[in-house]
Order: structure tokens, then C-alpha cells, then sequence
């Protein structure tokens, strides 16, 4: 537990000289306005990851205000409330409690500098989405392969849409930017200009436009979807069937499941080692501790075998990594018409899966009945592929679930079934899971652009995981589909939640490049 008392004294002879001020000054005093500040490092990846992490934590109107900042050579992550000296601490207290709770670092408040204004690329800004959505499909042929991974689509705070190349750069250099890419684009018509970074939802990226059509669906059928009645004793909204707005209901297709020990291919052994022997120079190195237990799975969708399993069948903390989970519980609900999805469950299944919200994921629970519902539905129904799955709490409100759980195994087996379309509203969950966000297999690596990913990370003060479909281009343009599932686990929670955050997510993209080096021998990848 976080001191409290500790935090409010330090806090105090922060800002306490103002209460015996001399009455000259009070009014200065009252004038000095605050930040609290999380993580202030050389390493912009290591700030954007970590802002990740909080956005999970804290609630939406907390999330707002978080902002990437410069100052000097490092990126900062402030919440920029604009905090008197009378509100600071009871803030601070608030927050460090929250975090200290989960096993984050511990914030500090600064008084309000003057920082270095972050900005990015701006093609133009609109009330509509649809439009930047094809400018951004002509921006994302005709940049470079360095702008496709960071163009983005984002919605603001006022309802806007504003389509940007996230460069985070000072003034100067961004601009500079901003011209050539001005020039690239004429013959378009296109024009640019620069916005401050200001945290703002994404809504659409380079997976998004992948997946809306790049990828084979396989055949599936299709049935006319019709209002859904609430489940008993349950108040929803009316469904509202919008173009926009995925409806469609699916009747399960058998297809043959994936044998229980799903079976390692015998070639795959040189592979394999050359995994185990990776993980043990970390190890030997002291970028891995000893009482950390990994599991590492790979699977080729295209060939229907298991390439790698390393503690395969082995029962790890499932923290976020359950939440695709959770959206199977509520979409096998809706399947059978007992719940609604309408604009605000899919407003709420987004946040829950993009963003990892902890109140989305506690809200779709509930409208599926609870952690046992949940448990019972996805045991029930779905006991051949989630064999070992446990779903057993809500997310308590600082992050730390520690209670659900599940082995790689089960997520493979998971991805293998949304990817064949097994599973009720198999495209609408890939969709989510497609949805533009920092991954651990393909954000950061050497990895081609272009690669599709469907993944959902997971974090505590005592895991680092991943897991997901990664889809790269093969040399004859076609696309090849696997699986990778990482997961590190401690036994105690971390002493610095950043630090070690950072290093084992590093680890797992370490690991998501040597499987595409594999495959791109193996298959002919780019």
C-alpha cells in the first residue's frame, strides 16, 4: 500500500509555503498551477507503451488528460490537469494509490513548465468519417513504408475526425515534414499541415484498412439479423441496425478442432531450440529472472499444424488477454437474441478490446451475467477450444486481476477459431482485435509493414503477455497467416513496473521476429 501520509507531507512542502505566505504574495500563490507527472525517459517507445498501460487503469475522464510531452532530450507522460496547489495533493494521493495498488511506479507532482509542444502531420479534419478513410487509403499507397505503421485516423475530443501521421516531433521538424509530404501529394490534391499531439482516440489504421478487405474471408453463413429482446430481467437498448454497424448473425460451421495435445511437427525441433537457447542468454545476460515462467506458442493457420510449444498447456495469469474471451460470452448472447448490440456495446466491446478498458470489460460481463455466467457459457459451448480457461472475477478497478487465468493452448486454439469463423460473430470479433493499438508481436519489430495484426495484450505487475494472428504478404502477394502467443509471468510483482514492463515486452518482440525470420524461410514472406 502506497503512504499516503508520505506522498501528502512531500506534497505539502511542495506547495504548503503558500498558506503562510505573506498576504503580498497570496495571490501569486494562488496563480502556480500543476501536473502530475508518471514517466519522464530518453525512450518515446517506452512513454507510449507505459501510457498504454494507464489508460487501462484510469477511467475515461482521467485518460483525457494524459499527454506526451518534451522536455529537453526526454518525452514525459503528465496528466495535464491543470491542478491548483489546493487540488494537487488530494489528486496525487488518488492516483498514486490507484497505481501503487496495481504495481505502477509512483507519480510525483511538478509545477507547470514550459514543455516542448509535440506535434504531428495533419491531412485534413472533418465531421465524417468515411471520407478520410479513403484519403487515407491514397496517403497509405503513396508514403513511405516508414508513414503507413504511424498514419492514423483519430477522433476528437469535439467529435471531429482529423487523419494524421503520429510523428511526434518538435515544430521545426514536423513541418519540414508537412512540405515534403505536401509536395508528394499535389497531383492529389491533398494538402498538409501541423496539429498539436493531444491524446486522441484512434478510430481507424494500418490494420483496420488491411482487414477491411484485404484478407480471404472464409465462407460463412449468413442469416438476416432482427431486433434482440433483453434477457430476462435485464434492461438494453433497442438493437439498432445501421450499415455501419456489424449486425449480422452466424450459424457455427463444424470444422474439425484442434487435437487436445495439439501436437508439435517433429521439424519444428531446431526451431524450438532456437527459441529455448534465445531465452536462455536473456536469462544468462539478466534481461530475465529465474523465477519468471514463460509460455510461447506458435501455430500455422495456413497448414493447420502447431509449429512451437513451449509450456504450451501450462496455466498463466490471463489479465486483458481475457477480454476477446469476455466478447465471446456477450456475442453468444446476442447470437441467441437474449442481449442487444447496438451503438453503445460496440462502443463498449471497442474500449474494452482496443483500449483495454477494465469498466468496458466489467460492463460486458455483466450484460452476459457475471464472471460464472461468463465461466458457464465459454465451458459449456466452447469447452473444445477454451479448455482450461477460467474466468472468475471482474477487473478490480486498479487493473490487478490476478483470478482469471488461462494456458496458451487455449488461445491459440481461440485465434484458430475466429480465424476460421467457428465462433458467433467470428469477423466482428477480428475486427476488434484489428483495431489500431500497441501490440508486442508487430509494433517495434522489423517486421514488414503491411502485416495484419489481430492481437489483444495483457499486463499486471506480474505478467507481460500477447497473443495473436499476424498475417504478413508473401513474395507472390498473397498472405500467410499464424499465431504467436508470448507470455512472461513473476512470481512477486515487479519493483519498477516501467522498467520491467518495457524489457519484457522487448522480449516478446524479440521473440515475434525470430518466428517471422522462420516463416519467411519457410513460406516465402517479404
Amino acid at each position: 500500500m502506497v503512504n499516503s501520509v508520505k506522498i501528502a507531507v512531500a506534497v505539502l512542502l511542495l506547495v504548503g509555503s503558500f498558506a503562510v505566505c505573506p498576504v503580498s504574495n497570496a495571490f501569486a500563490a494562488k496563480q502556480e498551477v500543476y501536473d502530475i507527472i508518471y514517466i519522464l525517459t530518453n525512450d518515446l517507445e517506452r512513454v507510449l507503451d507505459y501510457k498504454e498501460e494507464l489508460e487501462s487503469i484510469f477511467d475515461v475522464k482521467v485518460s483525457r488528460k494524459l499527454k506526451i510531452v518534451g522536455r529537453g532530450d526526454e518525452y514525459g507522460l503528465i496528466y495535464d490537469g491543470n491542478l491548483s496547489s489546493r487540488t494537487v495533493a488530494k489528486t496525487l494521493i488518488e492516483h498514486a494509490e490507484l497505481l501503487n495498488t496495481a504495481g505502477f511506479d509512483e507519480p510525483y507532482a511538478i509545477r507547470e513548465q514550459r514543455y516542448n509542444v509535440l506535434y504531428n502531420v495533419s491531412y485534413g479534419i472533418g465531421p465524417n468519417l468515411e471520407p478520410l478513410k479513403k484519403k487515407y487509403q491514397t496517403l497509405y499507397s503513396r508514403l513511405g513504408e516508414e508513414v503507413k505503421r504511424d498514419l492514423f485516423v483519430e477522433q476528437t475530443d469535439f467529435g471531429n475526425y482529423v487523419l494524421v501521421y503520429r510523428i511526434r516531433g518538435d515544430e521545426a521538424s514536423t513541418t519540414r515534414i508537412a512540405k515534403q509530404h505536401a509536395t508528394l501529394l499535389k497531383t492529389q490534391k491533398i494538402k498538409t499541415s501541423i496539429v498539436r499531439e493531444n491524446n486522441n482516440t484512434i478510430v481507424y489504421g494500418e490494420s483496420s484498412l488491411i482487414d477491411d478487405g484485404s484478407v480471404d474471408e472464409p465462407e460463412v453463413c449468413l442469416v438476416p439479423d432482427s431486433s434482440p429482446p433483453p434477457a430476462v430481467g435485464q434492461k438494453t437498448e433497442p438493437a439498432e441496425k445501421k450499415a455501419s454497424e456489424p449486425v449480422e448473425q452466424i450459424k457455427l460451421v463444424a470444422r474439425p478442432k484442434v487435437e487436445k495435445t495439439m501436437p508439435v511437427d517433429p521439424q519444428n525441433g531446431n526451431f524450438a531450440q532456437a527459441i529455448e537457447s534465445h531465452i536462455a542468454s536473456l536469462r544468462s545476460k539478466g534481461l530475465l529472472d529465474s523465477e519468471e515462467s514463460m509460455g510461447w506458442v506458435v501455430y500455422d493457420l495456413e497448414q493447420d499444424r502447431n509449429v512451437i510449444s513451449i509450456n504450451g498447456d501450462m496455466d498463466f495469469q490471463a489479465a486483458s488477454m481475457i477480454k476477446p474471451f469476455v466478447a465471446l460470452a456477450y456475442f453468444h448472447l446476442v447470437n441467441e437474441n437474449k442481449i442487444a448490440y447496438n451503438s453503445k456495446a460496440r462502443g463498449k466491446l471497442e474500449a474494452m478490446i482496443q483500449r483495454s478498458s477494465n469498466s468496458a470489460t466489467n460492463w460486458a460481463m455483466k450484460q452476459a451475467g457475471g464472471p460464472a455466467q461468463c465461466n458457464a457459457i465459454l465451458r459449456k459451448y466452447y469447452g473444445h477450444i477454451l479448455k482450461k480457461t477460467e474466468v472468475k472475477e471482474y477487473i478490480p478497478a486498479d487493473g490487478r486481476t490476478y483470478l482469471n487465468s488461462a494456458p496458451p493452448s487455449d488461445y491459440v486454439r481461440f485465434l484458430r477459431a475466429i480465424w476460421n469463423q467457428e465462433l458467433p460473430y467470428s469477423k466482428e470479433i477480428r475486427r476488434l482485435m484489428a483495431l489500431p493499438g500497441r501490440d508486442r508481436l508487430y509494433y517495434g519489430t522489423p517486421i514488414p509493414r503491411g502485416t495484419l495484426v489481430y492481437n489483444k495484450t495483457g499486463s499486471t505487475a506480474r505478467l507481460c503477455g500477447d497473443m495473436g494472428i499476424l498475417v504478413p504478404k508473401t513474395k507472390k502477394g498473397e498472405r500467410y497467416p499464424y499465431v504467436v502467443v508470448g507470455i512472461i509471468e513473476r512470481k512477486s510483482r515487479a519493483a519498477n513496473y516501467g522498467q520491467w514492463m518495457n524489457s519484457r515486452g522487448k522480449v516478446l518482440r524479440q521473440i515475434s521476429t525470430l518466428v517471422y525470420e522462420e516463416m519467411k524461410k519457410e513460406h516465402q514472406l517479404l
